[in-house]
């Protein structure tokens, strides 16, 4: 478990939560659920075509139809899912001309392909909310998974832009983005990391469905209908020289409402929840000499990284995240940014042909253009700090504290101007220094496995069990490609006692699962496993001896000098006795896991529950994502828990340290 950790606390305080009237019910989402939460408790209506990463979100709304489901005010929820994103968007702009409260979910191409229609739905001032998993376009090769290039590139369709580092402040800034479209009669992007944010699991507050009728209000006091025939106006009509730049200029009125709508959202939500939001979020930025400025999911690790640099490194970092990209908070920027030596701005997207940089780069160098000026609302400055820019998690590439590490040190060392990081390239920086930041006392696990095994799954309700049944913070993702089912896939799992910032791939681990043991040959799954830490495996095998002598020597030698303990269950076999429908056999080995986990993990001991109240826990979570599959599913299920539970055998130790000669090796 980490022990050495830097750590600080989160941005808003426990004690401004619980003391606030909606202080959240605390739960364990991903952020596409927390964005379900929300929306099917205020829209009436959504049109959206899956496309992942955003098809989640999708599904759970149309879940939520399909159980005929309503919103708070009573209105039956519909779900359509035409043709083409283009058409998506398209029925989003009909239900909203007729004075409906529609969203949509949409990611990567599906949003390019939808931008025709972006451009109508801002200029008839429909304030409609599309919740976007933000994914890389296709452009050399498909990848279905993080970038930033997708919302850049809608990002001159008027709408405004609003981006979540995690599964809470994707709900939440999906709440807020409702308020202020409907007070600008601006239409709103809430966007997440695809796959990083929409499908991470972590410890959340959902928000109370009383404040949310109360902070948006019934959707016909506060939407038009512009199709109303008793109350006739045009809209969309054709316009020639004379009249079209007249309309056009005039809609600046609506855009001046939009930064006081947002500001005023977020602080009724504050008032209410005791969490704050603002344009940027500055964390230790006083009095900094060297600041990281992004937007997203890596933002959280920068933070917790900052910490480090300045407890352990002694250098004065700090870090500007920003959670509204449109309208752009080019004051606020400067106003953080201006007294520092350097800063250095990191994207999501590599746009090569722009020689002043990407896209956030290139507004924030204007900005800082207007300051030196004094235009545009800016008070003038006598200085610009150095600025770099860089490129990094492109398709959800790891973005780790080393990379943030390395980026301080360039510009300490007014090293390049241009930089990626977290892969090999002529313009690739780097640094040997990758600390630990996991909280102190934290407990993580990463599993290796094949898709369709069910593992991903597991996860998620040892997820949900950790945080629900014993109360902890948690952060489980999945890492898989377009490919997954019968390809390999790995498995992450953070349990801590306080926020878990780090969004990054786990180099440091307590207990390694082998779902698939075939990981022993094909790469190395004990790197980074702690000293002392466990190993969990499949094997057909019940004799420890064949268990061992079946594990390659290179691995023995590791598991010899961390003193890794090693245990083991036939979870093939257990998912084939139990599961009553043959078509769940294979996805059934991966629960197993779960029982091996309240075995070998101490939560169960330290929540001083009896059997019966985690059973009942588990059971619960278990509902939650098989409930749908018949009351069968649920308890073929649990059962296949309490197997992993009791039949778990250990290799051991004596064993492990005995040569090919039967005799104890010395260490």
């Amino acid at each position: 478990m980490a022990t050495d950790s830097v750590y600080r606390a989160t941005d808003f305080t426990l004690d401004e939560a619980t003391n606030s009237p909606y202080p959240g019910i605390p739960t364990t989402c991903d952020g596409a659920e927390a964005v379900v939460w929300v929306e099917t408790h205020i829209s009436q209506g959504s049109g959206a075509y899956p496309i992942t990463s955003s098809t989640t979100m999708g599904g759970g709304f149309n879940h939520a139809v399909a159980n005929g489901e309503t919103n708070l005010w009573g209105d039956p929820l519909l779900f359509f899912e035409p043709e083409s994103e283009h058409s998506a968007a398209t029925f989003c702009e009909g239900f909203a001309v007729a004075g409906g409260r529609v969203t949509n979910f949409t990611s990567g191409q599906g949003l390019v392909l939808m931008k025709e229609v972006l451009y109508t739905i801002s200029g008839k001032r429909l304030p409609v909310v599309f919740n976007i998993g933000a994914r890389a376009l296709t452009s050399h090769s498909l990848n279905v998974h993080a970038g930033h290039d997708d919302v850049m590139s809608v990002a001159d369709c008027g709408w405004g832009v609003l981006f979540g580092r995690n599964a809470q402040e994707a709900g939440d800034l999906c709440l807020i983005a409702r308020r202020t479209a409907e007070a600008s009669q601006t239409p709103f992007f809430n966007v997440q990391d695809g796959f990083l944010t929409t499908h991470t699991v972590e410890s959340a507050r959902l928000i109370e469905p009383e404040f949310m009728k109360e902070y948006i209000g019934r959707p016909e006091e506060k939407l038009m209908n512009l199709m109303d025939p008793s109350s006739p106006l045009m809209s969309g009509v054709v316009q020639n020289q004379d009249s079209y730049m007249k309309g056009k200029i005039a809609q600046r009125w609506y855009y001046d409402q939009v930064a006081p709508a947002l500001m005023d959202a977020f602080e009724v939500f504050y008032q209410n929840t005791g969490r704050r939001y603002d344009m940027v979020g500055s964390y230790r930025c006083e009095d900094a000499e060297f600041i990281l400025v992004g937007i997203g999911s890596y933002m959280e690790t920068a933070q917790i990284t900052i910490d480090f640099l300045r407890e352990k490194r002694g250098i004065k970092a700090g870090c500007l995240n920003l959670y509204c990209f449109r309208p752009f908070p080019a004051r606020q920027i400067v106003n953080a940014l201006k007294d520092c030596k350097a800063f250095a701005v990191l994207e999501r997207m590599d746009d090569p042909l722009s020689t002043t940089g990407n896209h956030l780069t290139r507004e924030i160098k204007a900005a800082f253009c207007d300051a030196v000026t004094g235009q545009n609302g800016q008070e003038r400055i006598e200085r610009v700090p150095m600025i770099y820019s860089g490129s990094a998690g492109l398709g959800s590439r790891d973005v780790r504290p080393g990379d943030i590490n390395a980026i301080f040190d360039n510009m300490i060392e007014e090293g390049q101007d241009y930089f990626c990081v977290g892969i090999k390239h002529p313009l690739a920086i780097s640094s040997d220094d990758d600390p630990d930041l996991r909280p102190p006392h934290a407990f993580s696990m990463r599993g290796h496995s094949v898709g369709g095994f069910g593992s991903v799954t597991t996860n998620k309700v040892i997820a949900t069990i950790a945080g629900q049944v014993f109360g902890k913070d948690v952060q489980a993702y999945p890492k898989y490609g377009s490919e997954k089912k019968g390809l390999p896939t790995t498995y992450y799992l953070t349990i801590a006692d306080t926020h878990i910032y780090s969004h990054s791939e786990l180099e440091y681990v307590d207990l390694a699962v082998l779902n698939d043991t075939n990981a022993l040959f094909n790469g190395n799954p004990l790197k980074g496993m702690v000293d002392g830490g466990a190993i969990f495996m499949q094997s057909s095998y019940g004799n420890p001896a064949d268990v061992w002598a079946r594990i390659p020597e290179a691995h023995k030698k590791t598991i010899r000098e961390k003193q890794i303990h090693i245990y083991y269950i036939d979870m093939v076999s257990i998912a084939r006795e139990v599961a009553t429908a043959s078509d769940l056999q294979m996805r059934m080995q991966g629960i197993v896991l779960l029982g091996a986990f309240l075995k070998l993990t101490p939560y169960r001991e330290m929540s001083g529950m009896d059997d019966e109240g985690v059973y009942a826990g588990v059971e619960k979570a278990l509902r939650k994502y098989f409930g749908k599959r018949g009351e069968q599913v649920v308890q073929d299920n649990l059962t296949c828990v309490k197997r992993g539970y009791s039949e778990i055998q250990e290799v051991p130790p004596e064993l492990m340290l005995t040569g090919m000669n039967g005799k104890v090796q010395l260490r």
